[in-house]
């Protein structure tokens, strides 16, 4: 099953792992990596470092420490314009972060909206690559139950909503 719903990816206390919109050195930044950090506490940046620094496209673990979640799946989206081929990129993070989460036994993992933030992705076509991965490489997660992503603000919920709604039957 997959959700939409407005929220702070960095509270979803009924998810197994949330992905965070990682920079490539897996350091504590703005928004989603930003929250995500300070949430968890200074422990998630330690994890980080020995696994930096990762390539566009690429997905790595970690614990979630003070998160209420089990795992953070960090992930780092292509920046628009710049590193290419985009939407390769950006669905290679959503393929990697399932079978990361996959090969941990995870129920449950949320996203947020992947490069379509500081990175500049526009948002309706990084909505599309997100929702068409997700949505075809499920059957292939059988450990998986539930996606949701969490996105900002309600119209970015709304449209990742209206997208979701408009895919072909599985």
């Amino acid at each position: 099953m997959i959700e939409c719903v407005q929220g702070d990816i960095a509270h979803q206390p009924d998810m197994e792992a949330v992905v965070n919109a990682a920079n490539a050195q897996l350091r504590p930044g703005g928004g989603v990596a930003g929250a995500l950090h300070r949430a968890a506490g200074p422990e998630l940046d330690r994890a980080c470092r020995p696994l930096a620094p990762i390539c566009p496209g690429e997905a790595v673990i970690t614990a979630a420490f003070g998160l209420p979640n089990r795992h953070v799946i960090h992930c780092l989206g292509p920046v628009y314009g710049v590193d290419e081929p985009a939407d390769e990129l950006l669905a290679d993070c959503y393929l990697h972060a399932l079978a990361l989460a996959e090969r941990e036994g995870l129920r449950s993992v949320a996203f947020p909206a992947l490069s379509a933030g500081a990175f500049g992705y526009p948002l309706e076509e990084a909505a599309r690559v997100a929702l068409e991965t997700v949505s075809a490489t499920l059957p292939r997660c059988p450990h998986l139950e539930r996606v949701r992503f969490v996105l900002f603000d309600a119209e970015t919920a709304a449209l990742f909503q209206r997208l979701l709604d408009e895919q072909p039957a599985g």
